[in-house]
């Protein structure tokens, strides 16, 4: 059976231990997260783990939950993640994929809500800040097609041709095979996104290759296929088509995922200020998106 992940860890996991080819992979831990790089190098990487060729970075810290303290090493961990997988220089349009009347689809836009958007500060403005090395940044939330009859990919194709970024950052849920991964794990890529993949309701790609600048996805896990996790839990040995009949689509997700949500999309929000705006304190940051 496929069992439904989105993360390329799990992918790798379900595969073992042994050395995959075209896979490298490294695995540190910091003082408050476990940082996991895993690069796809070729063709036979891309088939053994279902992933484009890039790089793949997982950071598993203190569950959301229970994680009420934003500035800390978990913080730090994230943050120089991103700021490796990012383009040094240049322009940033952060997009947030999702539907907030669906709690655990409300990442993106809650993520994009509360990012430090900087493209209007200029000239004069700019200087009065004292902060003449702010980076341009822009945000949107795209919305889900049954409200807005648009492709989140069409949404942020148009405004790439008309903002101009150098590169994009989506932010999404995403699903995980493992439960224990719900709200503990940011994974962030540079190969862009196929939005609603991992909950069996793909939709336009958004890549380099369809939106024209560097797409780099992050994403938080927060819900489990329920056959994906009956399978896991019995082995490959169970019924594949009885259970899939039984759960019909049905998806599990934590009973704190309100907060959950709340608390990831800001850490993961901080995290991408503070990413673009080095010059910047996380404890400013927090003040100027408050």
């Amino acid at each position: 059976m496929n069992l439904r992940t989105d993360l390329a860890l799990e992918r790798c996991e379900i595969l073992g231990k042994k050395a995959i080819n075209g896979v490298e992979i490294e695995s540190f831990n910091a003082t408050k997260a476990k940082v996991t790089r895993i690069d796809v190098l070729n063709s036979d990487g891309e088939e053994a783990v279902g992933k484009p060729i890039g790089r793949y970075v997982t950071v598993e810290v203190t569950p959301f939950a229970k994680h009420a303290q934003f500035i800390d090493d978990s913080l730090e961990a994230v943050v120089n993640e991103i700021r490796r997988i990012i383009p040094k220089n240049g322009s940033a349009l952060i997009a947030g994929l999702g539907n907030t009347r669906i709690t655990p689809d409300a990442l993106g836009p809650k993520c994009a809500s509360m990012i430090f958007a900087t493209r209007h500060i200029t000239g004069e403005l700019l200087k009065s800040t004292g902060l003449s090395n702010l980076r341009c940044v822009s945000a949107v939330s795209t919305g889900v097609l049954g409200e807005t009859g648009a492709e989140a990919g069409e949404i942020i194709k148009g405004v790439v041709k008309m903002l101009k970024p150098d590169f994009v950052i989506t932010v999404d849920a995403l699903a995980a095979r493992n439960v224990e991964r719900l709200g503990t794990t940011i994974q962030m890529c540079n190969t862009g996104i196929v939005p609603g993949s991992g909950v069996g309701n793909a939709r336009q790609e958004i890549s380099e290759k369809t939106v024209g600048v560097p797409v780099i996805s992050i994403g938080v896990p927060t819900v489990v296929d329920a056959a994906t996790l009956i399978m896991d839990c019995v082995g490959l040995d169970g019924d594949e088509e009885m259970i899939a009949e039984h759960t019909g689509g049905l998806f599990v997700t934590p009973r704190e995922v309100d907060l959950m949500i709340e608390r990831a999309s800001k850490l993961t929000s901080l995290a991408i200020n503070c990413a673009l705006q080095p010059d910047i304190s996380p404890e400013d940051m927090l003040i100027l998106t408050a």
